[in-house]
């Protein structure tokens, strides 16, 4: 199984320099990191280059121009880009777990997606993760988040370090399995039969999207919150729009109604429009 690992960054270097870090202390490397950049400026593509020749990390950075929020197109263009068959989709504000892709790789079986967790850290926690946190894994220590400040309450059961254990809660959670794109995978040949990511949708709702039309198509999701997790980091959203969130919300009905399994608008048409030029 080739394996690739999809990450969406948009201007924020540091936040997806230790993300990259992460990824570089993985119990498990025979992967590739294909970054998703919806048009960052200069300071991304030079921690992308520093993470290429100090942490010896197989990455290429697909990169399109700034012209406001695009995440489903430049999900897509990675997608064409990746070399996996098996695809790992996250965000540059998630810090991984040292586990995280031999998780996904373990769990990996035909005729399913994984959806891991994550834990949202407040800001004080967030400006106290580094390398050297990331490094001895205690960014996903419960110890050194309480030292911090942070109560994370019943969440904290995400951060089990046994297999079994997790796998018990992830039984038992009365959450059902969502592909989420800050921590899911599957086959690319699912992601080829939906036709990618909706390049209709903005923000709120758009990973939703894919999950849907994977699940009409017959590909089950499985839950692993409690098993492949990672961290998120506090920021800011000043692209979240009610009006595009509202739009977003009639075609994910559209989709569960309808059963519809092919984005309107995704891979095959960015294929096409790229032959074109």
């Amino acid at each position: 199984m080739r394996f690739s690992v999809i990450i969406t960054t948009y201007n924020q270097p540091r936040y997806l320099e230790l993300v990259l870090y992460g990824y570089s202390v993985q119990t498990r490397r025979d992967f590739e990191i294909i970054i998703a950049d919806d048009g960052s400026g200069p300071e991304t593509a030079e921690v992308i280059e520093r993470a290429r020749r100090e942490l010896g990390l197989d990455i290429r950075h697909v990169w399109h121009e700034d012209r406001g929020f695009r995440k489903c197109e430049i999900l897509n263009r990675a997608i064409l880009a990746a070399s996996g068959d098996y695809l790992l989709f996250t965000d540059g504000d998630c810090v991984p777990r040292k586990d995280l892709v031999e998780t996904h790789m373990r769990l990996a079986a035909p005729g399913r997606f994984i959806a891991g967790g994550y834990l949202k850290l407040p800001p004080e926690v967030s400006r106290a993760v580094d390398e050297e946190a990331i490094r001895t894994g205690a960014v996903t220590d419960l110890r050194w988040l309480r030292a911090r400040g942070w109560r994370p309450g019943r969440r904290a059961l995400r951060l089990v370090r046994s297999h079994r254990l997790g796998a018990l809660f992830d039984l038992l959670t009365p959450t059902r399995a969502v592909f989420q794109g800050n921590n899911a995978s599957t086959w690319r040949a699912a992601i080829e039969a939906v036709n990618g990511f909706e390049q209709e949708m903005g923000y709120g709702g758009l990973d939703r999207g894919i999950g849907y039309r994977l699940e009409n198509y017959g590909i089950k999701g499985v839950q692993a919150r409690h098993r492949a997790v990672c961290m998120h980091l506090h920021h800011e959203r000043p692209y979240r729009d009610e009006a595009v969130i509202r739009r977003n919300r009639e075609i994910l009905a559209r989709i569960r109604r309808t059963g519809e399994t092919r984005a309107r608008r995704g891979l095959d048409e960015l294929r096409a429009s790229i032959a074109e030029r």
